[in-house]
């Protein structure tokens, strides 16, 4: 199959979140979507990784397939609650000698029953520790590289090894187990000390809480990029899946809209629309702070790509269908 190239502006960017199939069905499905979301050139795609490494094969093979065989940059995530130091660092080393070089540092969620101090939680307390470790791990493995010099053919100039991107999660309503926002800040700020340079939100649904809490970040003194994560919720049933896993407050004025329809394709059609009004609100409200969005796509192209358009990051289709 041949997707052909969308046009893809210039600024802001846009990023997509996959997740590794769970059936060879839902490969198929996956490879389909990842020929469209490549095809609209986003700034990178990131692939998620199961609780405890659960889906470290399947994880390590889509970024492989990105890597391999898109010009599209691939960010692995990870997850540090209950490894060890020696088994972090081993699998970072094997995501860096695959060829990733862009991570999502996560801390992850413990056990059910767990709490702080348990020996569940490994030997990294804390995502900060995660991006450390990463740092340190790529210095160790690559710490010079030979540069060519312009115009001195065949002339090597030593400098320091390759860099790192590494993302962190921010949380515009509070992190479920944190106290305060001046708590959450501090943790960010925490995670850019330690070496992290873009961050990215839980999900949110409505833009002042994005924009407020980004208010917040610049005044606390967080420098990096804060991309808004964004997802069309496309039925009342994913709506409150969401809500219960991230526990965010259910957001009554969406639900009520999408159980006012009575057909998927009315539903979808709300959730788009909505994803479509806080992206174009996020991107107006943020100014010159302007980064972008990150798109959790449940793996579906369509509804992400519509969203795009509608924000105006990806020019509409022009094709006529008889």
């Amino acid at each position: 199959m041949s997707v052909a190239p969308l046009t893809a502006l210039q600024t802001p960017t846009f990023s997509f979140e996959l997740y590794p199939p769970r059936s060879a069905a839902a490969e198929q499905t996956l490879l389909r979507s990842i020929e469209h979301l490549v095809a609209a050139g986003p700034e990178f795609i990131s692939v998620t990784y199961g609780a405890n490494g659960s889906s470290r094969n399947s994880s390590l093979a889509v970024l492989l397939r990105l890597l391999e065989q898109t010009d599209v940059s691939a960010m692995a995530h990870l997850t540090c609650v209950g490894s060890s130091y020696a088994d972090a660092t081993r699998l970072i080393r094997e995501f860096l000698d695959a060829g990733v070089t862009s991570f999502l540092a996560l801390r992850g969620d413990p056990p059910a029953g767990a709490v702080e101090g348990d020996r569940f939680l490994g030997d990294l307390g804390s995502a900060g520790e995660l991006v450390q470790l990463i740092h340190r791990v790529q210095a160790e493995r690559d710490q010079f590289s030979l540069n060519d010099i312009p115009g001195f053919p065949g002339a090597k100039r030593l400098s320091s090894g390759h860099k790192v991107t590494i993302a962190v999660a921010a949380f515009p309503n509070g992190h479920p187990r944190s106290r305060s926002v001046e708590q959450d800040l501090d943790t960010l700020l925490a995670k850019e000390a330690a070496g992290a340079n873009l961050a990215i939100t839980q999900l949110f649904f409505h833009a002042d809480d994005y924009l407020g809490f980004l208010d917040k970040a610049r005044a606390a003194g967080v420098t990096m990029r804060i991309l808004p994560g964004i997802m069309p919720v496309l039925s009342p049933q994913r709506l409150r899946r969401i809500v219960q896993l991230t526990d965010e407050t259910l957001p009554t004025d969406l639900l009520r809209r999408l159980e006012a329809e009575r057909t998927p394709e009315g539903q979808a059609a709300v959730g788009i629309e909505h994803a479509i009004d806080l992206g174009s609100a996020v991107l107006e409200g943020t100014g010159g702070d302007s980064p972008g969005i990150h798109l959790y796509t449940f793996n579906q192209h369509e509804a992400v790509l519509d969203v795009l358009r509608g924000c105006r990051l990806l020019e509409p289709v022009t094709t006529e269908h008889n």
